[in-house]
């Protein structure tokens, strides 16, 4: 790979302040580095300049009342092994248990999993030059497309690869973001966006701000699941994969809030699908039509038609699983 200098932060204050200068591609942070290492050594990022951020916040707070906190730096590990966060947020910690291997779990951290970049093998390849690298063209149009984009209409057909993100919006979350103008917090379902706002990013941060940590509102009277579906079960990113917050007032869904993964180029919120739970009691027809709901609109490529029916039995899983 590339030969960088690095810089060891001790603090956020210190992480922040290193960043500050940073411009894109040029400085980068990293923390566990499961991500990063694989893009450097593949040539696709090559920056100047490592910032560790290990340092980063990573506490997981969970109170009885109010809003949960959890630092960017906190382990995927620590979320599955902490009791407190999954009896109150089932979902997130059903993600991140599903993440990749014992081995990255105890080493992946959750900003790293909300900041990861595409998977598509075009965009991973030093042999492309496509649309997320500055290119004229999206190869997976033409090309192998059976991992890709059934939502977006975009020019650039990745699919979203973290899957904390989905859950963190189902459950209407927030980022907490730090960077030279202070500290900020994004509403989740605003934080990630399409390509053609972004073409080399995938969120609304700027180059010099880091990710410092989520928020989670309370889960009271809030019953919710997530479900995915790989090809490997023990170690594989979903071929698509479903988060549902059902709401609910006696036996009866108040309101819902219904997300998709590995559909679209950002964690995928159905409205259609929330429509269709809303004032209604939950059953698997129920459930069915929410899943048909929610991917009425979706609009594969060439060789990923399959996905729709997947997205489809995701979703409704996901919603039998929380009202279990």
């Amino acid at each position: 790979m590339k030969a960088f200098a690095y810089v060891n932060a001790a603090t956020q204050k210190d992480a922040v302040a290193a960043m500050a200068t940073a411009t894109r591609g040029k400085m980068l942070p990293i923390a566990g580095g499961m991500d990063l290492l694989g893009l450097m050594k593949d040539y696709v990022a090559q920056p100047d300049v490592l910032v560790n951020v290990k340092h980063l916040p990573n506490a997981i707070t969970v109170p009885a009342q109010g809003l949960t906190v959890i630092g960017a730096a906190a382990k995927l590990v620590d979320l599955v092994e902490h009791t407190a966060l999954g009896k109150a947020y089932p979902a997130m910690a059903t993600a991140a248990e599903s993440v990749g291997t014992p081995q990255i779990r105890n080493a992946g951290t959750v900003g790293g999993n909300l900041m990861q970049r595409p998977r598509c093998w075009y965009f991973r390849s030093e042999d492309f030059n496509c649309l997320k690298k500055g290119g004229a063209r999206c190869f997976a149009v033409d090309g192998e497309n059976q991992f890709h984009a059934i939502f977006g209409d975009s020019p650039c057909h990745i699919v979203h690869p973290s899957t904390l993100a989905v859950p963190l919006i189902a459950y209407g979350g927030r980022v907490k973001v730090a960077g030279p103008q202070g500290e900020r917090e994004i509403e989740a379902d605003k934080f990630f966006v399409m390509p053609d706002r972004n073409m080399y990013g995938e969120t609304v941060l700027e180059p010099n701000e880091l990710v410092t940590g989520i928020v989670l509102p309370t889960s009271r009277n809030t019953k919710s699941a997530m479900y995915e579906v790989k090809f490997k079960q023990s170690h594989d990113w979903p071929i698509a994969m479903a988060a549902v917050a059902l709401r609910m007032n006696g036996d009866t869904c108040e309101s819902a809030r219904v997300v998709l993964g590995a559909v679209a180029p950002i964690p995928w919120r159905s409205p259609a699908a929330e429509a269709a739970l809303k004032g209604k009691k939950i059953d698997q027809a129920v459930a069915w039509d929410a899943a048909e709901a929610a991917l009425a609109d979706a609009k594969p490529m060439s060789g990923n038609a399959y996905k729709v029916q997947v997205a489809k039995t995701a979703l409704r899983r996901a919603i039998m699983k929380a009202m279990a």
